[in-house]
C-alpha cells in the first residue's frame, strides 16, 4: 500500500468521526438551544439548514480573543455567541462539540492538501 492511500485513509477516519459526532451533537444539543428563547437568536447565521450546528461547535472551540474580535466586528451576528451558549449548555455538550469540531478541522484541510499534492505529482 502506498503512502497516499494510508494518509487518505487516516483523513477519512477523521472525517467519518466528525460526521458521526455532528449527528450526535445535532440531535442531543441543538434542539435545546434552538428552543431556548435566550439562545435562539445567538446561534449565528444559518446559510443552510443545520448550519447553526457548525456555528455552535466552532464557538465552543475558538479562542476568547477571536470571540471578542468577532463581537466587535461590523457583522457580529454571523458567528454564534459563545458567552450565551456557555450559560445554557453542559460540560458534556461542550465536549461533544469539541469532539465534532476537531476531527472536522483536521480532515478537511488534510484531504484538500493531499488532493493538491497528488495533482502536482508528489506521490507518483
Amino acid at each position: 500500500m502506498d503512502i497516499l492511500s494510508t494518509l487518505l485513509g487516516i483523513s477519512f477516519a477523521f472525517c467519518l468521526t466528525a460526521a458521526i459526532m455532528c449527528i450526535i451533537f445535532g440531535l442531543v444539543t441543538m434542539p435545546r438551544l434552538r428552543k431556548n428563547p435566550e439562545t435562539k437568536d445567538k446561534l449565528g447565521v444559518s446559510f443552510l439548514s443545520g448550519w447553526d450546528t457548525f456555528n455552535v461547535a466552532g464557538a465552543f472551540y475558538r479562542p476568547k480573543w477571536l470571540d471578542r474580535k468577532l463581537k466587535e466586528s461590523s457583522l457580529p451576528g454571523l458567528a454564534a455567541d459563545s458567552h450565551a451558549l456557555y450559560k445554557h449548555t453542559t460540560v458534556f455538550d461542550r465536549v461533544l462539540a469539541r469532539m465534532f469540531w476537531l476531527p472536522l478541522c483536521i480532515s478537511v484541510p488534510s484531504m484538500l492538501l493531499l488532493a493538491i499534492l497528488e495533482s502536482l505529482g508528489i506521490f507518483t
